[in-house]
This record gives structure tokens, sequence and C-alpha cells, in this order.
């Protein structure tokens, strides 16, 4: 789960990580207010979307006059914002944050995160911050530097030093620092955080470090134990698709193809997007429909695949364990006849109850094409589409 920038440096507040004033505007009629609540000589004006590169795409204005962000923030607001991470098709910008500007020293980049590779926390630090940090790595990857920290000693002032000398600061700033890098674990630690990320992390003109900017991602396994993070949450900025899922317990994720597919078992799902696309087909989603699937939530996958209007055809691909597969035949069935499904659909299904399951298709009024195994299948409804 992500939140905006606003939320992010409002968390880091209490936790002693500094950030600069700001304040928040969720209608047109709160911008005079949110503008007046930041003190100047400078105001900067942020478009609060989930996508980086804003300042590309005319999302970050600086100004010098509360009239000025005024004019900015009114032209701001409502506009159809296109980054390099939102796609052609841009996001509307519903808030906007307005903070007071900063005289920069020196710009550094600094993340902390999860490295599945080696199941600990990493800091992964640059002293070339403000920049695209995708394209650092590949054309200077000896200006990143990555720091792994021990889960059962924590942040050392080995670490510290570390992180320090890739930054090329100086001893003066070490304390400054080392609260800084122990306030961010803690948070990350307490908050079941997957991604910390500060880019630009500044040294202001009078030597203080601040984060001038502040993306923050949350592992959704463990909202249940954060109330106060779950609020966060901004189903404007999330996928409708996905939205929905996640309403029904389903594991999806919109790609831009024209095959839908419903699977059991992330492993299962992955291993029918590959062969799908090696059959020279484009996969639409991936949904994981999870071991237990009801009868209803099966519909309910069907609905989410057919919502999608690029969707001309569908794989199901179903091997039974826990999963029943005449379970699953009585949802593919129910979702069919109620949906009126005019797309090719394809169904494998092994494992569990699977006669029962085959039986089910062969006696329904559904048009549906078997499949004796995955290779089959995928080929049959490439083919199809």
């Amino acid at each position: 789960m992500n939140i905006h920038e606003h939320q992010a440096k409002e968390l880091f507040s209490t936790y002693n990580i500094p950030v600069s004033t700001g304040s928040v505007a969720f209608s047109m009629s709160e911008i005079h207010t949110a503008v007046n609540n930041v003190v100047g000589p400078i105001w900067v004006v942020k478009a609060q979307i989930h996508a980086g590169g804003r300042g590309k795409g005319g999302g970050v204005k600086v100004v010098s006059s509360r009239d000025d962000a005024i004019s900015e923030a009114e032209k701001m607001f409502g506009m159809n914002l296109i980054t390099p991470q939102t796609g052609a098709e841009g996001k509307e910008v519903k808030r906007i944050y307005i903070e007071n500007g900063s005289d920069i020293k020196k710009e550094l980049y600094l993340s902390c995160l999860l490295d599945r590779a080696t199941s600990k926390v990493a800091f992964i630090v640059s002293k070339m911050g403000g920049m695209d940090i995708e394209a650092v790595a590949e054309d200077t990857p000896e200006n990143i530097t990555t720091i792994q920290i021990e889960p059962a000693v924590g942040v050392t002032d080995e670490s510290i030093n570390k992180i320090l000398h890739a930054f090329e600061l100086e001893d003066d700033y070490v304390t400054q620092l080392s609260n800084l890098i122990q306030n961010m674990y803690k948070f990350f630690l307490e908050k079941d955080a997957s991604l910390v990320e500060i880019n630009p992390l500044i040294v202001t003109e009078t030597n203080k470090l601040l984060c001038l900017d502040a993306k923050v991602n949350f592992d959704e396994n463990a909202l249940y134990r954060h109330p106060e993070i779950e609020k966060l949450r901004d189903e404007n900025e999330e996928d409708v698709y996905e939205r929905e899922a996640s309403k029904h317990d389903l594991a999806y994720i919109k790609l831009g193809g024209n095959i839908g597919c419903m699977v059991n078992g992330a492993g299962l799902a992955m291993a029918s997007l590959d062969i799908i696309k090696m059959y020279g087909g484009e996969p639409a989603n991936f949904l994981d429909v999870g071991g237990g699937a009801s009868k209803e939530k099966v519909s309910s996958a069907f609905k989410i695949i057919l919502s999608d209007t690029g969707v001309k055809g569908i794989l199901v691909n179903i091997f039974g364990g826990i999963m029943r597969c005449d379970i699953i035949a009585e949802g593919i069935v129910a979702a069919a006849k109620e949906l009126k499904i005019s797309v090719p659909l394809v169904v494998r299904l092994e494992g569990t109850n699977v006669n029962e399951g085959k039986k089910i298709l062969e006696n329904s009024s559904i048009e549906i094409i078997p499949a004796s195994n995955l290779d089959d299948a995928a080929k049959k409804i490439v083919k199809l589409v």
C-alpha cells in the first residue's frame, strides 16, 4: 500500500525524522488556507499523486509569494498530471501539498527496504540525490552503496560511518545522520514498511539534514496490525480492478494484454503468464484465486476479469489441491451464465475432484474449450484470441 508524500512526512514527524513544514489542500476551497499556513518566503507547490517524476510533468512549482502559490495550486488542482511513472493516461490531481522552500547545499539519495536476497533490511545511499536513481544505478553504479543491517544487532556505528562516507559528508554530520538513520530504521520495522525512500535528502545552507521528499510503501499483509495506516489509503490512486479484487481477497494485477487469466497459486499463475507469452499471446492480468476459493469467489474473479474491456479471451488454469475442481467448475458455470461470456473460454482442470469438475462443465450449456494440460491450454487460447 502506498501513501502520499504529505502523509509520509506527517508520519516521519512522529519519529523525529526531519521534514519541512507544510499544509495540504483536499479541495479548491482549501488552497488559500493551506498557502497561508506556510510562512515562506519560498513556497513549494506539489501535486500529490502516487507516482514519481512529478516535477517533469509540471507537478512541482517553486514560487516566492503567497499569491503565486495560490495561482499555481489552483492551476494544478484537477489537472491530469503525466509523468514517466504514470503512463500516457496520467493521473488526476485531487490534493495539493504546499510546504516551505529550503536553501539546498547538497542533494543526497537515501532509502530503506527489505532485501529479499539476504532477508535483511538494507539502506541504499548515494551522493547523487534528486536524480533518477535507476539511471544512476545503470550509468554510474559506483555511486550507489548498499548497507545491510543485521537484524539481531540493528543499526551500528559502523553502518552510520559507511553511510556518512558514501554521502561524502564530514564527521560533523555524524550525530544528525545517526539520529535520522536510527529513527528511519525504527519507523520501517514498527510500521511494517516495505520501502522508505527520501529523494532528495538535502543538506541545507545551515548544515541541517532535511527530507525534501518522502515515498513510503507498506506491506499489505501486515495492515491488520496498523489501522492507523489503513486509514491513509487513497482509493482514488488505486487501480479500480485491483481495488475491487481486494474486497474479495483476490490477488489481482492488471497487465496490458488481452488474455484474461484465472489461476490458483502464485507460482502457477506466473507460469501461465510465461507460457502465454511464449506462444505469442499477451496476458491481461495476474489473478490468483488462492487455495480455498468458494464458488462465489470464483464468480467474482470472472466479473473482475471481464470488467476489463481489453479482454478477448480467458484462460482458467486450476490445479486442485486444497482447491476442489468441482467448486471451481460450479463457479465458472455460475459466472458464465450470469455474465453471458462472449469471449473464448479455455479451461484446464487437474487435481482434487477433477472428474466431477469436468462433468459439471460438460453438462452445462456454456461453450467451454477443455484443455488437457497447460501447454495445450496456452496454445488454444492464444490461437483463439
